[in-house]
């Protein structure tokens, strides 16, 4: 998984290409798919399922990778980001939508963007509180719209959305959804997840098995559960899958990687969830009704 750690960030300010390789080598993206009119097929106008677990024992992120325009156009693109400051912070961001407005959005967020009100240049890294960085993911997201200008007056779609969560310092951990005007929610511990993208398909079984005293290791678990169930029912969310987790007042994710179709635990995963909803289907007895009384 691509980690936008202080250092990275920092070159990137000062113009290092390099600090763009998860989205290229183009520092502005929506400006470029707004002055070569490409078709809306061509404008990677994405699905995907992402949702965050937001739990007493920390956070989990998961997102899908897929990117699709037609059966005969499927592209892989990596959708959830990692900023981290061992000791200090820890931030992801996933999002679904339009590729060349959220791909914008994160460049802005590590070159940095200019507070209106002071003229200074305002990076993610900088935020000295979760609220301020959401603030300033839903400002990125509002600019880097208004760089695609009159593209988005077209028929195609520069919506986006984003999962924003993590910790900063000794505050506790926080998840925001954050929309394309740039207004968020925040997650609760009454309903201690959010999703977007390809949601409803993975609803239901968060809904059932979730709470926000479920261990985190068990929530990335359902997760995953909740990702296969989309993954079965609709092709445009699709492997690899990124996750991350982070454990409360750690300040450094325990775990970030990307699982593909060789990986055995989500291999497994699957093949037990099914068989398990089999069982289960099985064991419950049939419905009485139309049948004659015996």
């Amino acid at each position: 998984m691509f980690s936008y750690t202080a250092k990275a960030a920092r070159r990137n300010s000062r113009g290092d290409k390099d600090a763009f390789a998860s989205c290229g080598d183009r520092p502005n993206p929506c400006k470029r798919f707004a002055s070569v009119g490409r078709r809306p097929r061509e404008m990677g106008v994405a699905m995907t399922y992402c949702c965050g677990i937001l739990v007493r024992e920390g956070l989990v992120m998961i997102a899908d990778t897929r990117t699709n325009a037609g059966l005969d156009n499927i592209s892989t693109f990596r959708k959830l980001q990692l900023f981290e400051d061992p000791g200090r912070h820890v931030m992801m961001l996933a999002s679904s939508g339009n590729l060349s407005v959220s791909q914008g959005a994160v460049n802005l967020l590590v070159e940095g963007l200019e507070d209106p009100a002071s003229g200074r240049i305002e990076r993610l890294e900088d935020a000295q509180t979760m609220l301020q960085a959401a603030h300033l993911v839903g400002r990125a997201v509002r600019r880097s719209l208004a760089l695609v200008g009159d593209v988005a007056e077209t028929s195609v779609s520069f919506d986006v959305a984003m999962l924003f969560g993590g910790q900063i310092g000794g505050a506790p951990p926080r998840l925001f959804m954050i929309y394309t005007a740039g207004n968020a929610i925040e997650c609760t511990p009454d309903t201690p997840y959010l999703q977007i993208g390809e949601h409803k398909y993975g609803k239901p079984i968060l809904d059932r098995a979730i709470t926000y005293e479920t261990d985190i290791y068990d929530a990335l678990k359902i997760g995953l559960i909740s990702m296969d169930s989309t993954i079965r029912s609709n092709l445009s969310v699709g492997l690899p899958i990124d996750i991350a987790l982070l454990r409360r007042d750690a300040l450094k994710s325990e775990v970030a990687t990307r699982i593909d179709a060789s990986d055995d635990y989500f291999r497994d995963l699957r093949q037990r969830w099914s068989k398990a909803l089999r069982e289960a289907h099985i064991a419950i007895p049939p419905p009485p009704y139309g049948r004659e009384s015996k």
